[in-house]
């Protein structure tokens, strides 16, 4: 079975919760989908519904995430020959295994494999993708499958954002075969430029040579920085 997977959070920060889930699960051609609000006891600050449209009212009534629907389904299918794809997995693998959830099958990050298979893309975030490889095409006839309106389809709705997750999935498909996208999604990424800060655009290999300081500076000050982008610096900073 193929999972696609998006998870919204109260926030990124430790102790945040998981405030909402969407799922689209695939097998011989036959799909299930859902997508649940569930409260697990932690307010969302203003920040954070400002991004997901989240309210606490929204969630007043909500069971919490182990009494849900997308909780039973993800236990039922834990399997070894199961694959849960997200985009940056890691960090939804964390979010589930803090409410008590650990997953034993495979899994494919999208961001992950899109950076290796596709490094001259711009940027790598879904929202981008979804229009950078047009994906956008084939959204509103695969969301009547899954009871997705045409005004669901926003960023960070949870149902929506694994649509995308699923059809960025398929067009990497065509690239790679399924074990493939698997063994990449386990392989570091060289990265090519960055994405951010004051050198946004510029190549990693030319700044490490010509600003060596900002590098280390990087690795030293910014706590969340990205796993492959960390790897970067560490590959041309030591080799």
């Amino acid at each position: 079975m193929l999972i696609f997977l998006d998870l919204e959070t109260t926030g990124l920060e430790t102790g945040d919760k998981i405030c909402s889930i969407g799922i689209i699960g695939v097998l011989e051609g036959e799909a299930v989908s859902m997508h649940e609000l569930v409260n697990e006891g932690k307010k969302i600050p203003p920040k954070a519904s400002s991004i997901n449209h989240i309210t606490n009212e929204m969630l007043k009534d909500k069971v919490p995430l182990k009494e849900s629907s997308a909780w039973k389904f993800l236990h039922e299918h834990n399997q070894e020959d199961a694959t849960l794809i997200a985009h940056n997995i890691n960090f939804d693998l964390k979010m589930l295994e803090s409410a008590g959830f650990a997953w034993h099958g495979k899994t494919v990050d999208t961001l992950r494999v899109t950076k290796h298979l596709m490094p001259e893309c711009e940027g790598f975030s879904l929202q981008f993708l979804r229009y950078e490889l047009k994906l956008y095409r084939d959204e509103q006839k695969e969301a009547l499958k899954y009871g997705l309106n045409e005004g669901d389809l926003t960023p960070h709705n949870a149902l929506s954002d694994a649509l995308h997750v699923k059809l960025l999935y398929e067009c990497l498909a065509e690239i790679k075969e399924h074990d493939k996208l698997v063994e990449l999604s386990q392989k570091n990424v060289l990265m090519q430029k960055f994405d951010f800060g004051k050198y946004s655009g510029r190549h990693i290999e030319e700044i490490s040579m010509r600003d060596r300081g900002y590098l280390e500076w990087m690795l030293l000050n910014i706590v969340d920085l990205d796993e492959d982008l960390k790897y970067t610096l560490k590959r041309y900073l030591h080799g």
